[in-house]
């Protein structure tokens, strides 16, 4: 399924690796200025090589993962996994980030007046 030692279109590796569904949704991704490669915005043909650093935005999180493999054929959840690995800081990034949205969307039982308005968008600059 994968080979070290080739290279891989990056919207083919998105799909491959079970990131996005199809390989027009992660090309509308990579267009849309979602996704870079090693720092820099990606394109749907770049070549996708073993090490490199993929950032990526999937909903609400943004995920960075290195290359372990590469390959253009779609296989199990399983198989996907062993394509990438997820840095430490990003993995600890989303979960502060998924706490942060939980604790926002326990909001109060009454609509925001404006004192609450202020504190939720000096809030929101402050997650930026």
């Amino acid at each position: 399924m994968s080979d070290t030692n080739r290279e891989v279109r990056l919207d083919k590796w998105l799909w491959a690796a079970r990131f996005y569904k199809t390989r027009s949704i992660a090309r509308d991704m990579i267009d849309g200025g979602k996704v870079q490669v090693d720092g820099q915005r990606g394109r749907p043909a770049k070549a996708i090589k073993v090490g490199m650093l993929v950032t990526l935005r999937q909903g609400h999180d943004l995920r960075e993962v290195e290359v372990l493999a590469v390959s253009d054929q779609r296989g199990g959840a399983p198989q996907a996994a062993t394509l990438y690995r997820e840095t430490d800081a990003s993995i600890s990034a989303r979960e502060q980030a998924a706490a942060n949205r939980r604790l926002v969307s326990s909001g109060p039982d009454h609509r925001p007046d404006k004192k609450d308005r202020r504190a939720i968008d000096k809030f929101r600059r402050n997650q930026l």
